[in-house]
Parts: C-alpha cells; structure tokens; sequence
C-alpha cells in the first residue's frame, strides 16, 4: 500500500484549516458597533432652571390728596425723579363743610400718619445698624476671601446680607416719607375745609422717594377725585426677581441658597441668591394644560449694578437654581446609564422568604477587550449632561453612550 507524499499531507491539512477558518469566520458573533466616552473627573452642578421676571422691590402709587382740576402732567415713564419733587399740581376744588365723621377721620389720619412715622423711625435706626453690621462682616470677609480662609459660599452670603440690609434701610426711609405724606394729605383736607377754590392755592404732589416714573396714567389737565391714582413711581435700581418654582423643587431650596441669571438679554450671567421661599402653593396650569401646584421664590440680584443696568420692572429672565456642586466628580455622560433591577436571592435559599421585592439600580456598559462589560453603578450628583458615580467605574475606563437593547453581558463591540 503506498503512503500519501508530504506533499498531498500538508495539501490536506492547509484544506482543513481553510474548512476551520471559514466555518469559525461563518459562526462567529458579529461585532456591533458602539460609540464610547471615557470616564473623567472635573466639575459638575446640580441644579435646575425656570423661568422668571424682574420686579420692584417697593413701588408707590402717587393719587390725589384732594378733588380738584388737574394740570397736564409733563413727566413721562422713564423720567427720573427726587424725593419731594412737584410730580403734579391740583387746583382745589370748593371745599365742603366736613361733618363730625369726616372730620374725626380726617384728624385720626394725621395721628396714624404720625404713628407711622415713628415706627419708620425706629425702623430706620434697627436698619442703619443691621446695615453698618453687615458692611463690616462684609470688609473683613474680603480678605479672609482672597486668603482662602472662609468658602465663596460663605463669602456670597456675606455680600447678599450686606445687600438686603441696604434694601431694608431704604425701604424704611421710603416708607417714613410715604407716612409724611399721608399726614400731609390729612393736613391738607383739615387746612381747606370749606374753601372756595379761588382763595385756594394749588396744591404740588409730592415724590416720595428717588427714583423713576414707571406710569402715568392722567397725562391731560382734566377734574380729579380724592384718592384717584395718577402716576406710579419706583426705585428702578432696587429689583428683584419672583420665579414660580415647582412645589416639587421649591421644597429643596432655602434662603442664601445661589442661583444664576442665565438668559436675561445683556452679556454674561448674573449671581443671585435666593432671599425667600414663600410658604403657599398655588395652582397653574402649564402651556401643555397641565395643572402644576407652584410657589413663589424671591431673590436678590447680588452681581454689581453695573452689569445690569439696562434691566427694567418685569422683564423676563432665566434662573438656574444650584443645588449642590462638586469640582472634582468622577463622572460619565448621562445617556450611558440606564435602569436595571437589582439581583434578588435565588429562590430556595435561606434568604429567599425573607427577601424584599426586587428594587432598580443603575448601570452602565463598559468597553473591555472588545466586550461590552455590563457595570452596576452608585450614582451621585446629576446635570443635564452628565452623571456622577460614587462606585462601579474608574477614571479612564471607557463606557458606551446610549446603548440598545441588542447589548448584553459580553456582547462583542467595535468603538468608534
């Protein structure tokens, strides 16, 4: 019997692992293609935007202390004005006799005025020292703030008291002139009792604080009542902003908390911090018709006037309120997590009676070998964008963004 030659055996072997190779190649799970992103660490903010509007922290509406005729008014909306300046002028009307009622009320007026008065008195002397105090704790912040020795938070929190210190003691000083004028409306109503409108002298309405015309609402000379309004006027320097927050949100905010003005229409973003949480919910309905339980959230633009100058009484902007910040986070980017349910104990064991109902975790897929390796992880902090983990991932690991329901547990991938 002849053996085959060498060469017809290494013929045959070559065939066979040709045979080998293509039925491998032919079986072989093919590779799915994945896009990855490395694991990094830097800062990350957890924090959430609405919408909002600027508003006056004080407003005065500016009527008339007697009935009479008008003279055309010639400010317009936008003019500024002194405290104590002529904004309108009325020509009595005859004054009527007062009866005993009016004329009690009219003297009762005086004396509440005067009250008034007082009390805004000492509410002034209780803010100039909250106010100097504030100012001080401010000063030597600063430069415990350039030394590194305190936070920025604390620093923040700082410059907002001395901030609403100063709005309160202006806002004491506004309302002591607003009670001056009342006494002089009630003066006035006494002094004219029954004056024929000839021998009366015209009588000049009064600013009662610096600031700006917001409203004009008689323009033309034309008779007026006793308390009909004429113009509103406003400090346009001392703005704040009202948000309706979500009651869901407002509950994770505090007072002195920071927030950004975003979107306001100048350049650059704004500080603020958060001055008030009011305490009642209201219901809207959203643009979608849904109703929404919200409440109002007060705060105080802290960056210096300056940079927002150019805002007005209700203008509309965007706040990102800041929950919480890390600067140094391990994080990956929000589309590579997603909800899987947590391994519960087999049944029959020992554990298995007594074991509570399966709960979800998170977990992502990282790129190992060429193999999609399914990763629980223990997340933190979240934006938008990314996701902080506490457990699971390393810093430079690779992990696959938006994975499908193709991938499983040592799926072969190709990155890209």
């Amino acid at each position: 019997m002849n053996m085959p030659s060498r060469k017809a055996l290494l013929s045959t072997a070559a065939a066979v692992a040709l045979l080998a190779l293509l039925a491998w190649a032919a079986l072989r799970e093919p590779a799915q293609l994945v896009r990855v992103q490395p694991v990094t660490r830097g800062p990350l903010t957890h924090s959430f935007t609405e919408e909002g509007k600027t508003r006056l922290k004080a407003r005065y509406v500016i009527t008339a202390p007697v009935a009479g005729m008008l003279r055309r008014i010639e400010l317009a909306p936008g003019d500024a004005v002194r405290a104590g300046q002529a904004l309108a002028v009325i020509e009595p009307a005859t004054s009527a006799l007062l009866d005993a009622r009016s004329r009690a009320q009219a003297e009762a007026e005086v004396r509440g005025g005067q009250g008034q008065q007082a009390a805004a008195r000492q509410r002034i002397s209780a803010a100039q020292a909250a106010h100097a105090l504030a100012q001080a704790s401010l000063r030597r912040a600063q430069p415990l703030r350039e030394a590194g020795a305190i936070s920025q938070e604390a620093f923040d929190q700082a410059r907002t008291r001395a901030s609403t210190a100063a709005a309160e003691l202006a806002a004491a000083r506004a309302d002591e002139q607003t009670a001056a004028q009342r006494v002089a409306a009630a003066r006035a109503v006494l002094a004219q009792e029954g004056r024929a409108a000839s021998a009366a002298k015209p009588l000049a309405v009064p600013a009662p604080v610096d600031g700006v015309v917001l409203k004009r609402l008689l323009q033309s000379a034309a008779p007026v009542a006793a308390g009909q309004p004429l113009l509103e006027v406003g400090d346009a320097a001392q703005l704040e902003i009202e948000a309706e927050v979500l009651s869901t949100d407002a509950v994770r905010l505090a007072p002195g908390m920071a927030a950004r003005v975003l979107r306001w229409g100048g350049q650059g973003t704004l500080q603020a911090a958060i001055r008030r949480v009011e305490p009642g919910g209201f219901t809207k309905v959203s643009a979608l018709g849904v109703e929404e339980q919200r409440t109002r959230v007060i705060l105080d633009i802290t960056s210096p006037r300056a940079q927002w100058a150019a805002l007005g009484d209700a203008f509309r902007v965007e706040l990102e309120f800041i929950l919480q910040h890390e600067e140094n986070a391990l994080q990956v980017p929000a589309g590579a997590l997603f909800r899987t349910q947590a391994s519960a104990p087999a049944p029959g064991t020992s554990q298995a009676a007594d074991a509570a109902p399966a709960t979800e975790t998170w977990a992502l897929y990282r790129a190992v070998d060429g193999r999609a390796r399914r990763t629980p992880v223990q997340t933190g902090l979240r934006s938008a964008t990314a996701v902080q983990v506490l457990q699971g991932v390393a810093e430079g690991e690779r992990v696959i963004i938006q994975p499908d329901d193709r991938l499983r547990d040592g799926t072969r991938i190709e990155a890209h």
